[in-house]
């Protein structure tokens, strides 16, 4: 094989593998976001039916703010088994491409490449660690008049934006841009 298609299969490679870190990294990232939902339920119904949604999914209530009308909420977060298994997957291929570039350019060293495979479930346990944490929810619930002189209750909630997505859903709240 040629100097530079081995050299510029290499460099590739090299890239390819500072990117699959990164996406490990990046996997443990919190995605913490505000919404502002508005709905046409009054606000003690609605404060009712967001303390049982939070209960039901392993939240807990932790403070309550009068003065500025904000609820905060706890719960633990649980790492994914099947993304710790995908990302060590992943980790064990992209060793296993970079061991076998380097052992091609590398020949004398080549036949000790591939055991840097044995480092893939780093990737998983990495995860593990970094993705079990505590999360917050932070509610404030505000009584407005929509259009129509309507009253409505505008919900700002400040949580996990997959955690935000399934309280819309669930609950269906609408999101105001």
């Amino acid at each position: 094989m040629g100097n530079s298609v081995l050299i510029s299969t290499a460099l590739l490679t090299v890239l390819l593998a500072i990117g699959l870190m990164f996406f490990i990294r990046a996997s443990t990232k919190d995605r913490i976001q505000v919404d502002k939902l508005v709905t046409d339920q009054p606000e003690t119904l609605l404060l009712e039916q967001l303390q049982n949604y939070f209960t039901q999914r392993a939240y807990r209530l932790t403070a309550v703010d009068a003065a500025s009308n904000q609820v905060t909420f706890e719960g633990f977060v649980r790492p994914s088994v099947f993304l710790a298994t995908f990302l060590t997957v992943l980790a064990g291929i992209g060793i296993l491409c970079l061991s076998l570039v380097l052992s091609m350019a590398l020949p004398e060293w080549g036949q000790f490449f591939p055991a840097l495979v044995m480092l893939s479930p780093f990737a998983g346990v990495f995860y593990w660690r970094k993705s079990a944490r505590p999360e917050k929810v932070l509610l404030r619930v505000e009584s407005t008049v929509g259009s129509g002189a309507q009253p409505q209750s505008l919900v700002t909630v400040t949580a996990h934006r997959d955690e935000l997505a399934e309280l819309r859903q669930t609950l269906g709240l609408t999101l105001v841009e």
